[in-house]
């Protein structure tokens, strides 16, 4: 894998200039491996989908 993977095009207008309020409500994208479905849900929703076991991974890396 190469840092070259993700370079793409972005405009300004989609990178969020300030976190939203209240912070639990940002927007997150979820996948259904089976189904291959995606769904709009929100980060207070995580939880739900997280079962014993499980690995979270955090990025708090920035849009340049």
């Amino acid at each position: 894998m190469n840092k070259s993977d993700f370079y793409y095009e972005l405009p300004p207008e989609r990178i969020a200039q300030e976190p939203v309020e209240p912070r639990d409500h940002s927007r997150m994208l979820v996948l259904d491996r089976r189904s291959g479905a995606l769904d709009d849900r929100h980060f207070y929703d995580l939880p739900s989908f997280l079962r014993p076991g499980d690995c979270l991974i955090l990025n708090d890396s920035r849009v340049l």
